[in-house]
């Protein structure tokens, strides 16, 4: 899918990467979009990738004064996990929490998701009524764009070939400001936006002293409401006041006819969405459908990334050493695979499913360095000097099952058996991470596992009885 592959320790190896190869290279930290885009051969001209995902010190989130700092490295897991966020930044945890699925959200970036530039992208819609901006850099050095001048249009930026982003920055919401973000989709998980906003208000007791309203999916770019902004200064919220604003804000919009939706539909949401928003925020009832202690699958890790590479590393001839199921293996010849391929065709380990090879379906659930990701978005260089756990590693012997297995067997969640082994790398997870989980925190982690036999009830079973005989098990250790 790539002839080159390197995997870098510092910014400047990117940098002079970036400017040896231009357009022909792209940085790789979650991958989630390109992969698939070099998969489905979209993208012919891109002929190196550079992963930046081990480089240090770009995974962090931060408060300098009043303004918040996000690294490079910073997924959407992180970002839901954020008390920072969560309390002045609400719209940008809420539409991270949107975001795919738990195994996509621990490997996907807000930085990359700015850059892939779609309109229908979650998170660039909060990040615009933030008030976002971006640096850029290059070996030239660096600039800062905002948010509102990055793009051009469908899918493009003003960023160079040879410019990395490196920080997303934007100014903390005060006790006076409120917002939220709210997406509509075709399903409830794993869905792209059929229309979603960001409104963030500032009020002076009940009366709105500034109001920010932004749309995504309705225009080539992010946009604004400015009529409806102008309309809200001034005013309390009223039914009135609410209904004219959503009207105003709808006219903003020129929203076309997809696969996903009519024009017609989008606009009549744009405004519906708008009045929720309002309501919501005039209520204080914004914070209301956050989860308190959503299911990460990221085990004990809280998301940090993983140990760098001792060199810079070009993964081209040379093999992918790596730790799976604690065993250590050599495997030739899987540079330019995926870690799924890699993983059946290479290691042999052929529990790990390829169910739609474009993070769907979750069939691909494996751990790597400690957290679970879909194997088909994850490329096989990545391995090297990793530690991966698959299905087959889940079980201490035939005889001694994981908690979730056998709570499988004895439930009888095992149908046609296909989706099984990505049920279970979840359910493993999630057992780690809460050991007696809501059903909230069960339903949040398998939201990116489907079960073509639709046969959910027993495989919620199963997640509650693996609670319960886990809990068990360390019961009789502890005696």
């Amino acid at each position: 899918m790539w002839k080159h592959y390197y995997t870098v320790t510092s910014v400047a190896e990117a940098l002079h990467l970036l400017a040896e190869h231009g357009a022909k290279a792209r940085l790789v930290a979650g991958g989630t979009d390109i992969l698939i885009e070099l998969e489905r051969k979209l993208r012919p001209d891109v002929e190196t990738l550079i992963d930046i995902s081990r480089l240090p010190n770009l995974d962090t989130i931060q408060r300098h004064g009043d303004d918040i700092r996000l690294g490079a490295l910073v997924t959407h897991n992180q970002v839901v996990a954020s008390d920072l966020i969560v309390e002045s930044a609400l719209p940008l945890a809420q539409a991270a929490w949107e975001v795919g699925a738990p195994q996509i959200r621990n490997r996907a970036t807000l930085a990359g998701n700015l850059i892939t530039a779609s309109p229908a992208n979650d998170t660039i819609t909060p990040l615009w009524a933030l008030g976002a901006s971006v640096t850029l850099a290059s070996l030239q050095g660096e600039r800062t764009v905002p948010l509102t001048h990055f793009y051009t249009g469908v899918r493009r930026t003003v960023m160079r070939p040879d410019e990395m982003l490196t920080a997303i920055h934007f100014p903390a919401m005060s006790a006076d400001e409120r917002g939220m973000f709210i997406k509509l989709g075709l399903r409830h998980t794993q869905a792209i936006s059929v229309v979603n906003i960001a409104v963030v208000l500032r009020f002076e007791g009940e009366t709105v002293h500034a109001a920010r309203i932004t749309f995504g999916c309705v225009a080539p770019t992010i946009i604004n409401a400015p009529q409806a902004e102008a309309y809200l200064v001034g005013k309390t919220l009223s039914e009135s006041v609410i209904a004219e604003a959503a009207r105003l804000a709808a006219l903003a919009t020129t929203p076309i006819s997809d696969v996903r939706s009519s024009a017609e539909y989008r606009l009549a949401m744009a405004a519906t969405l708008v009045k929720r928003a309002l309501r919501a925020l005039q209520s204080g009832e914004e914070r209301g459908t956050y989860p308190s202690l959503p299911a990460m699958l990221w085990g004990n890790l809280n998301g940090r990334a993983a140990p760098p590479l001792p060199h810079l590393t070009q993964h081209d001839d040379q093999p992918i050493e790596t730790i799976i199921n604690g065993k250590p293996y050599t495997l030739r010849g899987g540079n330019h695979k995926t870690l799924l391929r890699l993983l059946r065709e290479d290691a042999g380990l052929i529990g790990t499913k390829e169910g739609c090879a474009e993070g769907e379906c979750g069939a691909c659930t494996v751990f790597l360095d400690g957290a679970a990701v879909m194997a088909c978005m994850v490329a096989a260089p990545r391995a090297h000097g990793a530690e991966i756990v698959t299905v087959e590693g889940l079980a201490a012997s035939p005889d001694h099952l994981h908690p979730i297995q056998q709570a499988f067997v004895e439930t009888g969640a095992v149908q046609c058996g296909y989706c099984t082994p990505g049920f279970l790398m979840s359910g493993a997870k999630l057992l780690e991470e809460h050991p007696m989980p809501t059903d909230e925190q069960i339903a949040g982690s398998i939201a990116g596992n489907l079960c073509r036999c639709t046969g959910y009830y027993n495989i919620l079973a199963a997640f509650k009885r693996a609670a319960q005989l886990q809990a068990a098990r360390q019961s009789a250790s502890a005696d």
